[in-house]
Parts: C-alpha cells; structure tokens; sequence
C-alpha cells in the first residue's frame, strides 16, 4: 500500500518547522520561498531594516559574496559554499543570542535553491579557547627539546613560593635543580651546531628519564610533582615539589649527573660532556632568602656556577654567601669593564734568566708579560681577583689582547733603548676566549705589523689543559706557528697530556708547573720528574723553563738537571718597564 501523500507532505512540514537548524528554500535571485522558524529566528537580528523577503539583502551585513558565488555557479545543481562562518554585527547581538552564524547554500535545480544557517558561536569560541590553549603552550614550550621553557618554570616556580605558609612549611618542600652543561660550547664549536643540538636532545631525554616518574610536566601524584625544563642555550632545570628533606633532593641530583656523565653517541662521535648543578632549597623561601620564582632560579643558577668553580660534573647546595660572592664578581666585572675603558690596566714584567752550562746566568734570556690592574680606590688589584672574573664574563678576550700589544710595543722600546743588552725574548699568555675569537689570527698578525715585533721574538703561552683539549686549539696554535711565532707550553705536569704525548702539541719550549720546582730540592720524586721532563724535552728539540723558583737551592737543582730557563722570585719580581730597565742595568753592571 502506498504511503498517503497528504501524511508525507505534513511530516515534511514537521521536520521543517522542528528541526534546530535554519532552512531557506530561495530562488536564485535570493527570493525567499520558504522559511522555517529556526532560519527567521537566526536571521531575525540583522534583517531589522530589510525584513525577510530575500536572503541574500539579509546576509550582505555579514555575507555580501553569496549573490556572486550564486550567480557565477554554473552547475545543474551541487554545494555553492559550505559552512562559511560570519560574525554578526555587535550592535545586532545581545547576551545570549547567536554571535557566528555558519551558512552554506546549495543549489537543488535552476529554479531552486536551498540555504542552511547555524549558530556555531559555541564551536567557534571552543576552537578560539583551543587556538589560545595551543599558543600558550607552545610559548611555554622549547621547540628544540619539547620540554617546558623557562617561562612555564617561572609560572610553576611562582605558584610554590605563593602557597599557604603553612602548606611551605609542611613536611613537604619543594627545590630547583639548575644544570648547565660543562663541555657543551666546545663540542658545539667542533662538531658543528647540527651536533650541538642533536645532544642537547638526549641530554633532555636523559634528564626525563632520570626522573621518576619521567615527566615534562607537573604531576600531582599524592601531593609530589616534578617538572624538567630546557630554560636556555645549554641549560637545564629541574623543579620537585613533594620533596620531604633536602637529602631527597640531593638523591635526585645525584642521579640525573649519573645519566649525563655517560657517553653520548652524536653523529658517530662518542662525546663525554659533564654537567654542574646548583640546587636551591625551597625552605629557604619561607626564610626569606628567596621571595619570587626569578630569584630562585638566581640562586639555583649560582650554585652551579660554583660547581663548575669548583672543577665541574658535581652539585652544590646554594648558600647565601655564594650569592655575596657572585655579587662581588658582578661588581669586578663591571668595574674591569670601566677599567679597559679607561686604561686602568697595566703591564709587569718577570725576567726570564738564561741557567749557561758553565754556571752562568743570562739575565737578557726574556721576560714574561703579566697584566696588573691599578684600580682608582682599591690601588692594585691583584690578578686571582679579576682574570677568573674576565674569563667567566667574555672579557679574557680583550684583557688579553691588551697585554699582547702593548707587551710588543713596549718589547720594540727596549730593543731601541738597550740594542743587545735589551730582553731577546718576550711572552704572553693566551686564553681560550683569544683562540676561539673568528678572525684573532689576523689581529695577532696585524700587532707584529704595527708595532714592528719579530714573530721570531714573541712566544705566546698556552696551558697544558688548553692545548690538548680539542682539535680547534690545535689548528690555531699551528696557525701562530705559521707566522714564526713561538710557542710554550705552560703549567707543564697539572693538565691532561703526559710525556708520551709531548711530541703531538705544536710548542718549542715546556714550562715546568712551580708545583714541581717547589719541592725540587726536598723531594726525590718530583726531581726524578723534572729531569724527565727536561730529557724528553730536549729530545724533542724543545727548550725547557723552570718556572717558581724561590731559593738558590732549587735553582741549584733545576740548573744541574739541564733545564734551560729560570723565572721566579730568586731572580726577579714582576716589574714594571722602568724598573726592568734598571734591573737589567745593574745585572749588566756586575757582569762588567
């Protein structure tokens, strides 16, 4: 039996007139011939001044394109446009009443088409609540590590320090672990940022698995939380919350250094690059030595620098007097900026004698080049207070390249003065931050120009440590050679080479370590370890100094091991130019 027309046209009409979307049979000039109640419902705000006649003068407010897209759509019949979203006018809105509107419009036949209106103002503030939700996190997110950035631990950080005091002081704190890696910057420089970044991932995914649970977040697991974060370059922070003693905290410390102390395998290199950690107790906060989340990390980050003072790959508990002292280091910096600029500094000279086979002294053998910083108010600033500080904040560069020029013009001074009689030889201490600076070759080359200096005249020091650190040092200091430089080797016996491996380093002459020429006439062993030093020197070809020495009878002993050059107190003080000048006078003198 056939269905009555007559009862499928009227539950056609039901569908239309209940259905929750609005629906609008129009003809192609936008006539309106049906309309449901939704449809005038949603369209009944912005057709005030048009009435609901024709839908395409209705929705020009919000969607002029529909006539258009109508008109140039030349198909029998299929989608004209699909849920374009158009804001209402904010004076056709009230509380409550639709602000978007979706509108898609199909086309039935020639004669006929059919519009679908939505309010999508939930969905759409839903997907602006997403957008924003995303961009927040993504602004509190490392794009390199996909850990926290220092901006979400500042967030967390602030929200410890700002809890009940009484929750402070519980039997749960929390502390903040700072890492920074060790090594990072020179395996960065010499295998290449592609590899610097590529450890700086596994040293974030060592850091989450050392924790446990492993979490880039905060967990709230029965009142505990643990959050690991990259807050810049190769620096790392770990905040725990729940943490019952700072023993616990120092446990967790402890076991993240173990997970970064092993090799790494980067770009088939094995790579080894320690960590320092500073820690800060958040007990401390409820003391008041810390009040905000940036003066925690303050402090945390100055207990790492202690660490890595204090030789790296360990942690230290910050305590307040570490932040006197690195608010004392930031005032000598500043001060040692002011100092360059105003030509604060000066040079000293310690003479560098010649020990003859026959018993002689050669007093004109050379002179070493020592910086000294003669402050406006303190006076003499002696240089264990300032050369760490100058390294530590990217002045050593600059220092260093003072002293080496006007070491030279000074050198050229002499050599006009005294002719024969004058020093024969002139060194200068390098420092990594001269070595790794693009271009510093040049400058080397462009002081000997200026001043007139013979490259044949200058010997530039590194220390043992220095030179056998990494392939990059070594290419430099061939580069000096290159020029007809000389080369020592200073501190020789405290850093990482041996004898065996003296023939590798590019350096004409070895500087014996003072901690060796001190107990030279007192102790069997340290002499047995100058007179090899001294035999495999020379049987490289190299020259050996004796530096350090205080009395006649460790002079009587480096001089009987055949060590070549003598420098310390038993001759010489530093001594500024002039008196160096009256110090050679009167050793001439004598001789004559």
């Amino acid at each position: 039996m056939l269905p009555d027309p007559s009862t499928a046209y009227e539950a056609l009409v039901q569908f239309l007139y209940r259905a929750p979307i609005g629906l609008a049979q129009i003809a192609p000039d936008g006539t309106v011939d049906m309309l449901n109640p939704m449809a005038s419902s949603l369209l009944m705000p912005i057709a005030r001044d048009t009435g609901l006649d024709n839908l395409y003068a209705v929705l020009a407010p919000i969607a002029p394109q529909l006539r258009q897209l109508a008109s140039e759509f030349g198909e029998p019949s299929g989608v004209i446009c699909e849920g374009l979203r158009a804001p209402l006018p904010l004076e056709r809105t009230a509380h409550g009443s639709p602000q978007v509107l979706a509108i898609s419009l199909m086309k039935l036949d020639s004669e006929r088409l059919m519009a679908v209106v939505n309010d999508v103002t939930l969905e759409v503030q839903r997907e602006q609540d997403t957008l924003v939700r995303r961009l927040r996190n993504a602004a509190r997110t490392d794009a390199l590590t996909r850990m926290p950035n220092r901006e979400a631990v500042r967030e967390q950080l602030q929200h410890l320090v700002d809890r009940p005091l009484a929750a402070a002081q519980s039997e749960s704190n929390f502390a903040v672990l700072f890492m920074n890696c060790d090594r990072f910057r020179q395996i960065n420089d010499t295998l290449g940022q592609a590899a610097g970044d590529e450890l700086l991932v596994q040293i974030a995914d060592r850091i989450r698995g050392a924790l446990r649970p492993p979490s880039d977040r905060i967990e709230t697991i029965n009142g505990t939380g643990q959050l690991a974060a990259r807050v810049g370059g190769d620096e790392f922070v770990v905040v725990l919350d729940g943490m019952r003693s700072r023993e616990d905290a120092e446990r967790v410390a402890g076991r993240i250094l173990d997970a970064l102390a092993r090799p790494y395998r980067v770009q088939g290199h094995e790579v080894v690059c320690g960590t320092s950690l500073g820690l800060a107790w958040g007990a401390d906060v409820a003391q008041g030595a810390a009040r905000d989340a940036d003066e925690i990390l303050r402090d945390a980050g100055i207990a790492m620098v202690e660490a890595k003072r204090a030789g790296g790959a360990r942690h230290l508990v910050f305590e307040t007097a570490m932040r006197e002292r690195a608010e004392r280091r930031a005032d000598i910096e500043a001060e040692l900026r002011q100092a360059l600029a105003e030509e604060q500094l000066f040079v000293v000279y310690q003479p560098v004698v010649g020990l003859l086979p026959d018993g002689g002294t050669d007093y004109a053998a050379g002179v070493e080049a020592l910086v000294r910083w003669r402050h406006p108010v303190r006076g003499i600033v002696p240089p264990i207070e300032f050369i760490t500080v100058a390294e530590e904040c990217g002045l050593i560069g600059a220092v260093g390249d003072f002293v080496l020029e006007r070491s030279c013009r000074d050198f050229m001074d002499w050599q006009a003065r005294l002719g024969e009689a004058a020093p024969r030889l002139i060194a200068v201490n390098l420092s990594r931050a001269q070595l790794g600076q693009p271009g510093w070759i040049d400058s080397v080359r462009r002081v000997l120009q200026v001043t007139g200096m013979p490259a044949d005249q200058l010997q530039l020091e590194v220390t043992e440590s220095l030179a056998a650190q990494d392939q990059g040092i070594a290419q430099r200091l061939h580069e000096l050679k290159a020029l007809g430089i000389q080369l020592a080797l200073d501190d020789f016996g405290t850093g990482y080479s041996s004898l065996s491996s003296l023939h590798l380093l590019p350096v004409d002459t070895v500087k014996i370590d003072r901690s060796f020429v001190s107990q030279a006439d007192t102790s069997h062993h340290h002499r047995v370890l100058i007179e090899a030093t001294v035999k495999v020197a020379q049987s490289l070809g190299m020259k050996t100094v004796a530096e350090g020495i205080e009395t006649e009878s460790q002079a009587a002993v480096v001089r009987a091991e055949s060590c070549a050059k003598g420098q310390g107190y038993f001759y010489s003080r530093p001594l500024v130019s002039s008196d160096l000048l009256a110090w050679l006078a009167s050793h001439e003198a004598l001789a004559a």
